[in-house]
């Protein structure tokens, strides 16, 4: 049997699966808020003691480079090493991946109804595939294809310089220089992006913030998910926050198109992440489209990539389950 699972700053997923069954098919599936607990061994500890099945191996993706086999995980005070937990859980074997590789794994295994597309294209079915996750940050990767199969590759690439692409954008890059110095993608395209675009444009006086949304966003913890439903209200639209999500999905199309030129990402690009599916009427307005096409003497070849959305709720699970099948 194999344990897989989804390590989250807020949220951890762990699921069981029987390798006659696949991926698709999990004995046992729980969630557990991350930080009511004081390290990951102790988290998976108390899943395994709730089934009645023995596990001999774990498959997991965990946010934040893992190096050696061991990692720090994001937004949480765990160190997680992979022979102390399969020592500590007594496993055969413990595998830990990057929560975007996690993601990438699951790719090549997505049905028709996985999928959001944006652009059909013409996929090359060897060509190398991009995966962009704007969540909380903004992950990035890729798959090459070996003569057998597909393999992921970690990249950073979401800490790469912002390079705007329009007036409105370069202020933007003006005004989050002067709060951070460096600018990233991730500070413009993922949810700590999405209320750094928005005080970009109330403090320049683009539009005014109404005062209902100024109590609700006062009020909030996470900003980004008010600023969306705002933007997405069609019975009372906001045009401060209608203008935040336009520019993000602008910034996230150039984006996706840089990724795809680095890696020529002729076997399509994919939207993972858990913002995609939420913003999924702003992506299909065409905005999107037509940023990812914006390169110049490339826009031919851009217009030949395929573009999915990726709407599976648990895909970096449903990757660590395959990761953990195919190096069982």
């Amino acid at each position: 049997m194999l344990l897989a699972g989804d390590v989250g700053g807020t949220k951890t997923r762990l699921a069981v699966f029987d390798p006659e069954k696949g991926p698709r098919a999990p004995l046992f599936d729980s969630t557990f808020p991350s930080a009511a607990y004081p390290s990951l061994e102790a988290l998976v500890a108390g899943f395994l003691a709730g089934i009645d099945v023995p596990v001999e191996r774990a498959s997991l993706g965990v946010p934040g480079p893992v190096v050696d086999g061991r990692a720090e995980i994001t937004n949480l005070p765990w160190v997680v090493d992979e022979g102390q937990m399969r020592q500590t859980l007594g496993l055969d074997s413990v595998s830990l991946l990057n929560d975007l590789v996690a993601t990438a794994y699951a790719i090549p295994f997505l049905e028709p109804g996985d999928l959001y597309t944006l652009n059909e294209g013409r996929r090359d079915p060897r060509g190398v595939i991009a995966v962009i996750a704007p969540g909380t940050g903004l992950g990035e990767g890729f798959l090459t294809w070996d003569g057998d199969r597909y393999q992921p590759h970690p990249s950073e690439g979401g800490h790469a310089s912002f390079g705007p692409t329009s007036a409105i954008e370069v202020g933007l890059l003006r005004y989050l220089m002067e709060r951070f110095g460096h600018v990233s993608y991730e500070r413009v395209a993922s949810g700590m992006g999405l209320p750094n675009i928005y005080d970009y444009l109330k403090e320049s006086g683009y539009a005014e913030e109404p005062s209902w949304l100024a109590e609700r966003l006062g009020g909030a913890r996470d900003r980004a998910p008010v600023i969306v439903e705002a933007a997405l209200d069609r019975e009372r639209p906001c045009e401060l926050c209608t203008a935040t999500l336009d520019l993000f999905v602008s910034i996230l199309g150039n984006e996706a198109a840089n990724l795809a030129l680095k890696v020529l990402a002729t076997g399509g690009v994919y939207l993972a992440g858990g913002i995609p599916p939420r913003i999924l009427p702003a992506l299909t307005t065409g905005r999107f489209l037509r940023a990812f096409l914006s390169k110049g003497r490339f826009a031919d070849l851009m217009a030949r990539i395929p573009l999915h959305v990726v709407l599976h709720p648990a895909v970096a699970l449903l990757g660590a389950a395959y990761h953990g099948f195919q190096h069982g």
